[in-house]
């Protein structure tokens, strides 16, 4: 009796002996794989204050521009992902166009940051950096870039500050959040917040990233450790890999009372843009934001929907402002080969030409 179905053994067997000698070589290459590229881009610490730490990056070009940047990044996430690897990195590609750059590292706040709200980071932390390059360089503005949530600080710093600000760049930033669009929003609707941060006060790093991860299982796990498994054999694929894998699980616990504000007031009541919300004591009206504006978000985006991030020129007063999607997810803003050839260069020059 023949049970073999049409089935080639002998190709099946070679096949197999294939892809044990390509894992076998991939794991060699993983224990081996040494990451001296990641935030690599020679920077000094300028100032300090509790966990928050603000870094200037040293000039790579003769001339530089005198109106410094100050890059506000997101709480959850590491700053450095706009410093992934040399080749593709955003803030080396624009120190070399002739950019300033100074960067916020938040941190990574323990239990005694709990109480920590947004008015302590935005108002706080976030003004105090802004204050520290305006004495330093002697300037009263400065240009600011926000990137996602760190972008929403930014929006709500050049609102209560416009005589700070010379320029304001978003990217990926959510401002809009009466809107279905993305599977984050939906789920940050239906959030039982007070529940979590009465749980954890920090909410921890890895349970927020598991829940990002939730919302697209297939493409975010199943999808990306199969194709992985296909090129293990390839050096640079794998230290691409393990690059972005560190830099996803490197995430920084939330304090729980600015957490808190932030799904309750944003995402679920939707103030900011509604003209409800108040940082501190202090209204927040985006119509105070009157300084030349360039809004950049990314069609693909499945955490910050276009949706959001495209409202923010109508509810500003700013007569210069610019509205700009690019073909990209959230993370392929900053990390793919369009950043290096079409956003870096569109945002410095940008930049370049109102400083």
């Amino acid at each position: 009796m023949n049970f073999n179905y049409g089935i080639d053994m002998k190709a099946s067997f070679k096949e197999m002996l294939e892809m044990q000698k390509k894992l076998i070589s991939g794991m060699e290459l993983m224990l081996d794989v040494k990451d001296e590229e990641t935030d690599s881009t020679p920077k000094e610490l300028v100032y300090e204050e509790d966990k928050m730490k603000l870094y200037h990056y040293k000039p790579l070009s003769n001339k530089v521009n005198k109106v410094p940047i100050l890059i506000t990044y997101a709480l959850v996430n590491r700053y450095y992902m706009m410093d992934l690897q040399q080749d593709r990195s955003m803030i080396k590609n624009m120190l070399e166009r002739g950019l300033d750059i100074y960067i916020i590292d938040w941190g990574y706040p323990t239990q005694e940051d709990m109480y920590l709200t947004m008015e302590d980071y935005i108002e706080g932390y976030m003004n105090n950096a802004v204050d520290y390059i305006l004495k330093e360089n002697n300037i009263s503005k400065i240009n600011l870039i926000g990137v996602c949530q760190g972008g929403t600080f930014s929006t709500i710093y050049a609102a209560l500050n416009p005589d700070k600000v010379k320029n304001l760049i978003t990217m990926v930033t959510p401002i809009e959040f009466d809107t279905n669009d993305g599977l984050l929003f939906k789920w940050g609707k239906d959030l039982n917040i007070d529940s979590m941060v009465d749980a954890f006060g920090v909410v921890p790093g890895d349970f927020m990233n598991w829940g990002y991860m939730l919302l697209k299982p297939f493409q975010l796990f199943l999808d990306k450790y199969v194709g992985v498994i296909e090129n293990m054999d390839s050096p640079d694929i794998m230290q691409n890999f393990i690059r972005m894998e560190k830099w996803i699980f490197d995430s920084p616990g939330q304090a729980g009372e600015t957490l808190r504000e932030f799904v309750k007031e944003l995402y679920q009541e939707n103030k900011l843009v509604k003209g409800e919300f108040k940082l501190g004591d202090k209204k927040v009206d985006l119509n105070k934001i009157n300084m030349p504006l360039l809004n950049v978000y990314a069609d693909y985006d499945h955490l910050v929907p276009p949706a959001s991030s495209r409202a923010l020129n109508d509810l500003v007063s700013s007569k210069d402002k610019e509205l700009i999607g690019f073909p990209v997810g959230h993370i392929g803003m900053f990390v793919s080969s369009r950043s290096k050839k079409e956003i870096i260069p569109k945002v410095s020059d940008w930049i370049l030409k109102r400083s």
